[in-house]
Parts: C-alpha cells; structure tokens; sequence
C-alpha cells in the first residue's frame, strides 16, 4: 500500500474502539482513509461510526499527525501492514477480529505461511522444556515457523529452539514494539527480529496490560496452521490461545503430561476431548499434510552437506540404538561420546534417514542395518 496512505491506517489505529468493524465501514464509505480522517462529524456517521466514535476520532486529529506517527516508526525500525497489502499475513486475514494494522519489526516472509504455534507455561518442568525445545527444533529443522508470544517459560525455549537451528520464528507480541515486554527476553527480542519478526497490533507506546494477552492469542493461533500446546494448567494463558484456534478452525496438538502435575492438566485435559496428542514432530506434520514439503526440505539440506568428518562415531552410535526410544543423556554414556558431540551425530543420522526423534530427546534407530564405512 502506498505510504500516503497508510499513514491515515497508523493514525486512525490510534483512536481507541474503532476496531475492524469499524475499520470496514469506513473503507466501504470513503474511496480512502485519507478522506475519513479528514471527514466530518456527520459524514462520520453516515459512516455508520456511533457518536462516542465519531467524537474520538475528531479528537484524535487535534493531537495526531500521520506523518509524525509514520516518522516515529521508521525511527523504532517499524513496518506498518494494513491488511490491504500485500505483505500481510494472508491467514491472518480471514480470521473474525484481524487487526487493521499490524506492526513488524523484523520481515514477514510468504513461507511463515507454515507455521505452527507452540505455547505453554510461563514454569515448565524439565519435561517441558525438554519436549517444547525437542519438538520447535525438530519442526524448526523441517522448514516450519515457529509463532509464539515471548512470554518466558515455554514461549522462551520454542523461541531458542528455531534461533538455534538458524530457522524462522514469529513473536507476538501485546505492547508497542519500542517497548519490550519481558525485559529478560530483551535480547531474545532483538534476535527474533534479526532472524524472523515481532509482531503487534498495538500501536508505539503502548504499555503491556493483563487484558491484552488473551486478546492478543487470537493473533498467534491466527497465523498458525496449528497450535502446540506444550504444558498448561487449567487456567494457563494459553487456553485463551486453545480457544482461539478452536474458532477459527485451526488444529490444536497437545503434548501428554503426567497426570500427577498440575503443569499437564490442561493438555491431558484437552486430549481427552479430542486434541491431537503428540510424541514426536512428525504427528504435527502428518496431521497438517506437511510431511511431502519438510522431506524434500531435509533431503536439499542433506544434499548441500560436506561428507561426515566422523562416520566411524555414527556407526557407533547406531549400535548403542534400537527400536525402542532411548534418551540422548543414555545414548552418550552408551557411546561414551560428549552431548554435544552425540547432537551433531544424531542430527547427520536422522537426515540420512537412518534414526528418528520421538519426542522430550528420545531417539529410535529406524534402518534396517549398520551402513558400513570405508573398508
């Protein structure tokens, strides 16, 4: 959209409860937003805008310049998207409430269209954390976004999860992005921008505020094809995330917990009634029909990777494996390897196709027999 334009979009966003709806009755009325913010009060409302409306918007214009709001964003490094470009989120656009303008530190691209949301408790256990890091890599890896809220907890480690496998992920985020809300993610924050995008519908200077986040949930489950619930008490924020997917007919996935932790409550919970339980990454694709595209993406990933310096350790290593799940911690003691060095093998072999991640760090050998190397 030209920026003549979208500057009147930023600086009607401002004025408090004129929302979509509303947003539409002026597009529909006016040729363009230029002349509903210049309109009178009684074109205003043949508009179909209500009194209090029509009084708040021509109170806006007194303190309000479109052209100074569009100098403060591109001083904070902010793109502005109405949802009349080209460049917004086409699933976000068909959900009930998408919002007028979206703002974007970072870049949107056209494959964040594949994306999954992974949300969960602000205190994961160590189950938790270990399942929403294996499973945001795991789908990371296989060429999905990764759309989140920032929150700490769950939120963090899928976050960490994409960044570590130089993937793509999507912060939402409920405050203006010169603000950054948690503090301790203020780094996190910065790289998500650098390798993917924060997002928000809240205009600069907006501070966080409690009844934002459940509102703001509807965006995260909005851009996904599915939402991942990773660990979640009955009244965990991300049920408002749940319900939101629910409405707008996306998928919800749900990782198993035991039933003994208040952690796993609302996933089991949610798996009674009828979410996709979850152990491994693949569920998630099979489930979304993506598992064609992610194996092509691993088979050029494998394809541009240099010959394994150390296939004598990946032979070793498929020996300390069988068909039932063992944990990473045990297949290094096995193979008398360092973590770090059993990650990297266990990556080259699952690309190679010859083991396979099954969820919270466990691995199965999935080849028929040991490749021989060398003589």
């Amino acid at each position: 959209m030209d920026s003549n334009q979208t500057r009147y979009w930023v600086a009607l966003n401002q004025v408090k409860r004129l929302g979509a709806v509303r947003f539409r009755k002026l597009e529909n009325h006016f040729d363009d937003l230029g002349r509903a913010w210049v309109a009178g009060p009684r074109e205003l409302h043949n508009a179909g805008l209500e009194d209090g409306i029509v009084s708040a918007l021509v109170e806006a214009r007194g303190r309000i310049s479109p052209d100074d709001e569009m100098g403060r964003l591109e001083k904070a490094g902010v793109q502005a998207l109405t949802w009349q470009d080209p460049a917004y989120p086409p699933r976000l656009k068909h959900i009930d409430d998408p919002p007028p303008v979206l703002y974007v530190k970072g870049t949107l691209l056209p494959e964040d269209e594949r994306a999954v949301a992974v949300v969960g408790t602000r205190s994961p256990t160590t189950y938790g954390r270990e399942a929403a890091a294996a499973l945001s890599g795991d789908l990371a890896r296989c060429g999905i976004t990764i759309v989140s809220g920032l929150a700490l907890g769950v939120d963090t480690v899928a976050h960490r999860a994409a960044l570590t496998h130089e993937a793509r992920t999507v912060a939402v985020v409920a405050n203006g992005l010169d603000l950054i809300y948690p503090r301790d993610n203020a780094n996190l924050s910065r790289q998500i921008a650098e390798q993917g995008a924060v997002v928000s519908e809240y205009p600069l200077g907006t501070r966080p505020d409690p009844r934002g986040f459940p509102r703001r949930n509807r965006l995260i489950s909005g851009m996904s094809l599915g939402t991942l619930v990773v660990e979640a008490g009955e009244k965990s924020g991300a049920r408002w995330t749940v319900y939101h997917a629910l409405e707008q007919n996306r998928e919800v996935f749900c990782v198993p917990g035991s039933i003994f932790s208040p952690a796993s409550r609302l996933t089991n919970r949610l798996i009674q009634d009828g979410a996709k339980l979850v152990s491994s990454h693949m569920d998630i694709l099979e489930e979304l029909n993506l598992t064609v595209v992610t194996r092509q993406i691993e088979m050029r990933l494998a394809e541009s990777l240099p010959p394994s310096p150390d296939a004598e350790g990946e032979a070793d290593l498929l020996r300390c494996l069988d068909h039932e799940p063992t944990h990473i911690d045990d297949i290094g003691r096995s193979a008398s390897l360092p973590i770090a060095t059993v990650g990297s093998l266990l990556t080259m072999l699952e690309l190679k196709g010859l083991v396979k991640q099954v969820g919270a760090m466990h691995y199965v050998r999935i080849g028929e027999a040991t490749p021989t190397y060398g003589n």
